[in-house]
This record gives C-alpha cells, structure tokens and sequence, in this order.
C-alpha cells in the first residue's frame, strides 16, 4: 500500500499534516476485507479501489487542492502531492477566484503530459474494473475512450485492446479539472471516486509465503457497503430512500417518534 513507504512517509512528515476519516458506511464507500494497521501491504495499479479510499489534500482552510482515489504507487502518490504543492501555491496567490479555478483546471489538464511512462503503464485500469464500466454504462462512462473497442472486454474472456480504456492518472486529474478549488464539505466524493467495480480486496492478510491467497480468504470479514444494495438504499445525492427498509436490514424492527 502506498503509505508503507519510506520515501512516503518522510515526504508526507516533512511536508504535511495528516489524518484520516473512516468512510464506513457513508455511500459512496465500497466493499472490502477488514485490514489492520500492522497488516501486509502488497502492490496493484494505480487507481485501484477508487470507492475504498480517498486521499485528499487539502489546503490549511479545507479547500480540496487534489483528491487521488484508491491505491497509488509511492513514486506516483509524491508526484502527485508535489503537483498538490503547486496547487496551494496558486490558492494562496492575489487573484479573483475565478482566475484561480481557471488555472486550477489548466494546471490539472496539463499535468497529465507531464507523467512518465511508468506511471502510466501503473495506471492501466484493472481489467474487471473495465468490464464492469463497459458493462454497465458503455455509451456514457467518461473512463471510456472507444466504445467499440471496449465493447470487446464483454466478450468470452474478452480483453481491452489499447485505446479502449483512458488511464486511471488521466481519469484523476480530468474529474478534479471539472473540481476547481472547492470546500471539502462542497466536493461529491460519490461521483468523483465512482468507477469499477464497488468491491476491491487483495486478501493481502491471507497470502501465504509465496504470495498465494490461502483458501481461508473467503470466510474474511469485510466491511463496507454491499453492491447490490447500495443502489437501491440510496438516491443519487446519497440520501436513504427507503428508511424502514434500511432500519430492518440492520436490525431494528421498530421504530417512531421518542415519548
């Protein structure tokens, strides 16, 4: 995972001050197995489990200057919070506000060219992920570059053929390019992390020391928000629709106004 590096740590401890915020149960979060701060990391592309973790960066009055969903390589994750440096820079300038969104998208576009070539082939979304995009919303998914050609991962054993499919790192900065310097408590986490699939593990507790996943991976715990309710418990704002059905589901058959 990116945190567990070294060069990670020290770039955030030098230059940051960090937190969390646990998403359990808010819905846009996805699904999971349960992972210990002690627990094994492991790598996977950038991108990632995009609806399990959010890391934001935020300037000193809340104002998201950068958002990256999911896992991210720990060579990429610095780039990305020395681009998040930049960003601040240009927060805390003179200006209108709207000089400064203006910029904010130019710099977020334009930073996309500025990637090397290892992080890009980091960034190739995950092949389920693909499937479940073209699956679902072929003709309207903005992680979709050519229809036809990612029509194809619906195939038997179907893969992507390049150009089908935009990169994660592309994604990223084009939905924070349509996100110009807004208020944490004003950015749609729901619609900015929401691509693939809602559930990622990679067991990385149940591997063994061949790096295999043991069998007792598929009794684990997990946490989260199941896919197949989550669309229906929940309006597109994130609001429960259906209150009784949700208080029934967690266990309470009762309920009313308190006397």
């Amino acid at each position: 995972m990116s945190l567990s590096n070294e060069s990670v740590l020290s770039y955030l401890k030098n230059n940051y001050v960090c937190g969390t915020y646990d998403i359990t149960g808010q819905p846009y979060a996805g699904m999971s197995g349960r992972h210990e701060i002690n627990g094994n990391a492991v790598r996977t592309t950038n991108g990632a489990g995009p609806h399990n973790i959010q890391m934001f960066v935020l300037a000193s009055d809340g104002t998201v200057l950068h958002c990256l969903p999911g896992y991210w390589d720990s060579q990429d994750l610095i780039e990305e919070l020395g681009f998040a440096q930049q960003l601040n820079q240009v927060w805390l300038s003179s200006g209108s506000l709207e000089q400064k969104r203006q910029k904010f998208s130019r710099m977020q576009l334009a930073h996309i060219a500025k990637h090397p070539p290892a992080m890009v082939a980091r960034s190739q979304m995950q092949g389920f992920d693909q499937q479940y995009e073209a699956r679902t919303r072929l003709n309207t998914s903005d992680t979709i570059l050519n229809t036809a050609l990612a029509a194809q991962t619906l195939q038997m054993g179907g893969k992507a053929p390049a150009g089908a499919f935009k990169t994660t790192d592309v994604i990223m900065h084009e939905r924070m390019a349509q996100r110009p310097f807004l208020p944490y408590s004003q950015f749609d986490v729901m619609a900015y992390s929401d691509y693939g699939k809602k559930k990622y593990d990679k067991h990385e507790d149940y591997r063994n020391s061949r790096g295999q996943v043991d069998s007792s991976a598929r009794f684990a715990p997990e946490l989260g928000t199941k896919e197949d309710t989550r669309k229906s418990a929940y309006s597109p704002d994130g609001r429960i629709k259906n209150v009784s059905g949700y208080l029934n589901r967690h266990g309470i058959k009762s309920f009313g106004p308190a006397r």
